[in-house]
């Protein structure tokens, strides 16, 4: 049997349970992996829809995957991290497919199985109880919610020590996810309009890269009006409550007929068809909500054809993390990417405050500190 190592760890039992904190056992990297001592992991809305079983990871598992934390040991095949490199955890991916190898990772043709299978790509998992009984775990290829964890060198992003490392994990995943829409699929331009659905951390990191990019025009749409406040001190131009309005009326007479960028984040249908309603003459929409598998929305094909109008799914930002990661941390350092600001931490053993507090909207982006 392989050496362990004792770990606490928030295991999911079954739909809709809460996370519960227990001991467990991890074993030592083998191969290109690395064990990280997990300093905190950011809560995803992914965390909670997998949870909830509208995407079937098989339970009980371990989750979380917004993981930062401090390299503690190396597999004999890790080439270029090390013992001490504090390092950012993102999502799983093979590195050999057509897509990995033309700079795609986020598209990878593996996608689905390394990141929600709830097993390593052999089956196997490396986590179990002390009566070894396996547990489902490479939750997107690192099962964070644990003082420890195990990822493959390819999705263990080092990052600098300057910066406080509690704070990054929600860059492999949600941060990244909002901002790589914004810069790396829309490639949203100088002078362009943009409007966000949902003004959540994804939504929010959306924001703040449109700001970057030099849009002009910023809308949030959202119902909580202290997201819609937020969203006007992070750079929104203008804010639309979507109880209270007609998003699409609003958002073409902001405009003058339409957006040219839009990102919608909430995962619902319904939101959706109103983005692509809104757009403008040859407007572009991400989607990057996730809804449950299965679910289709409509939209009125002349209106996008007539109008030239694009949809694209979007993972991850369309992100090479190894890439896109630092390059966020150093936006961050010189003050033009704050996206500390949607944050707030909680202590592990407080993990299902976190996900209530994430769920009612109280909370932008939960970060749980576990050492």
């Amino acid at each position: 049997m392989n050496e362990t190592k004792d770990i606490i760890a928030a295991v999911t039992a079954c739909e809709g349970a809460d996370f519960e904190l227990q001991p467990l056992r991890i074993r030592l990297p083998q191969d290109d992996e690395v064990l990280v001592k997990v300093v905190a992991t950011g809560m995803c809305h992914t965390d909670l829809i997998v949870r909830d079983q509208y995407y079937p990871v098989p339970l009980p598992a371990v989750l979380g995957h917004e993981g930062s934390g401090v390299i503690e040991a190396v597999g004999p095949n890790v080439t270029d991290l090390q013992v001490g490199d504090h390092v950012v955890l993102t999502y799983g991916y093979c590195g050999k497919c057509a897509q990995c190898n033309t700079g795609n990772p986020a598209y990878c043709s593996e996608f689905f199985g390394r990141n929600f299978s709830g097993a390593d790509s052999e089956g196997n998992n490396a986590i179990c109880t002390h009566d070894h009984q396996p547990v489902h775990d490479h939750f997107f290829a690192q099962s964070s919610f644990a003082t420890h964890a195990l990822s493959r060198e390819n999705n263990t992003v080092r990052v600098t020590k300057d910066v406080a490392l509690e704070l990054l994990g929600p860059l492999g995943c949600g941060i990244q996810t909002g901002a790589g829409a914004c810069i790396n699929a829309l490639k949203v331009t100088p002078a362009s309009s943009f409007v966000t659905w949902g003004a959540g951390a994804v939504g929010l990191s959306a924001l703040l890269a449109a700001k970057l990019c030099g849009a002009s025009i910023i809308i949030a749409v959202d119902i909580i009006e202290s997201r819609l406040e937020l969203a006007r001190q992070l750079g929104a131009t203008h804010v639309i409550n979507s109880k209270t309005q007609d998003p699409v009326a609003a958002i073409k007479e902001i405009t003058g007929g339409g957006t040219n960028f839009s990102l919608e984040s909430t995962g619902r249908p319904e939101i959706l068809k109103l983005g692509v309603d809104s757009l403008g003459i040859l407007g572009k929409i991400a989607v990057v909500g996730a809804p449950a598998l299965g679910t289709n929305a409509e939209f009125d094909v002349n209106d996008l054809l007539l109008g030239g109008k694009t949809i694209v799914g979007v993972v991850e930002g369309s992100s090479s993390p190894k890439k896109f990661i630092p390059e966020l941390v150093t936006l961050y350092q010189q003050g033009k990417f704050p996206f500390d600001k949607l944050v707030k931490f909680y202590e592990f053993k407080d993990i299902n405050q976190a996900a209530t507090d994430s769920q009612e909207g109280i909370t932008l982006k939960p970060i749980i500190r576990i050492a």
